[in-house]
């Protein structure tokens, strides 16, 4: 008697779950999904940002394609996506997996590593280009050479610097996202490794690696995609310069668009950005396997 009972209450909970989700879905439809089809309808156009739209096929498809400097913007995205992948997922791991004790000062250190996060891009780019500066910065001040370099001035450091700064400012989001992975797995085979006689460096590459193994994939995929939206920093730090040395895909869009007030080709670069963060997050997707075993059922 009590099994028909409990059944239609049941059911009247789950049917209640998709109407809480509504609302978030009609915010997603409304500014994610409506804009990336208005983009692309614009991307068949003509338009200056001001007069009327002229639909012209395919014209500006041809013109962003048989651009020279296309695979120069796309190589470069590529570099910073890589590199910043490269720097931040290392660090991040450590410094999450040390963050990840229960001391008291350890939390005071995880406070003061998410400051950076808290920062504007653009205020944290002119920092770094006032401090780094070769005849007024630190490096002048202090009277060290090495600080004293042509930084935005030369295409490997500025390039360097620019992926210096991007792991500076979010390495503490990723490091949070580490340090809340590794306090999910359980103590248990912390202890049993230690009574098999594992040291401390055993138990990370044996344990706490392969737990994390969906957490490297959810921060991969946030830093990666994240990657080829980076505007704001690399604009005010070094305007894609020198010469074209930083010159991303992002900022290549907003120079077609706001500068040469060319939206067709601009809506171009930014249907391939999606297109491209929607491959790679597929591709990072199917590298981590089937997320649905958690790390506690895999102990």
């Amino acid at each position: 008697m009590t099994e028909p009972t409990n059944r239609p209450q049941r059911r009247g909970q789950y049917g209640i779950l998709p109407w809480l989700a509504a609302p978030a879905l009609l915010v997603f439809i409304g500014f994610a999904i409506i804009p990336v089809f208005g983009v692309l309808a614009l991307s068949f156009t003509t338009w200056d940002g001001l007069g009327e739209i002229h639909l012209t096929g395919l014209d500006s498809w041809r013109a962003v394609l048989t651009d020279p400097g296309l695979p120069h913007a796309v190589w470069i995205t590529f570099l910073v996506v890589a590199t910043s992948w490269a720097v931040q997922t290392p660090l991040s791991i450590l410094l999450g997996t040390f963050l990840s004790g229960y001391q008291r000062y350890r939390g005071l250190l995880a406070i003061v590593y998410f400051i950076p996060l808290l920062l504007s891009s653009a205020a944290i780019a002119i920092a770094y280009k006032a401090l780094l500066d070769p005849n007024f910065g630190l490096g002048a001040g202090l009277g060290v050479k090495f600080l004293s370099q042509d930084w935005l001035g030369r295409p490997v450091l500025a390039f360097s610097l620019v992926v210096f700064v991007v792991s500076w400012q979010f390495i503490p989001l990723h490091t949070l996202i580490y340090q809340g992975g590794v306090r999910q797995i359980p103590q248990s085979m912390y202890e049993a490794a230690q009574l098999d006689g594992a040291g401390r460096v055993r138990q990370f590459f044996s344990i706490t690696l392969p737990q994390l193994k969906y957490t490297i994939i959810t921060s991969s995929t946030l830093m990666v995609v994240g990657s080829l939206t980076f505007f704001d920093l690399i604009f005010v730090l070094t305007e894609g310069g020198p010469g074209d040395a930083t010159r991303v895909l992002a900022l290549d869009m907003y120079k077609r668009g706001f500068q040469a007030n060319l939206m067709g080709p601009a809506s171009v670069i930014a249907v391939f950005l999606v297109l491209l963060g929607l491959v790679l997050a597929l591709l990072l997707r199917r590298l981590g396997g089937d997320a649905s075993e958690s790390q506690i059922e895999g102990a």
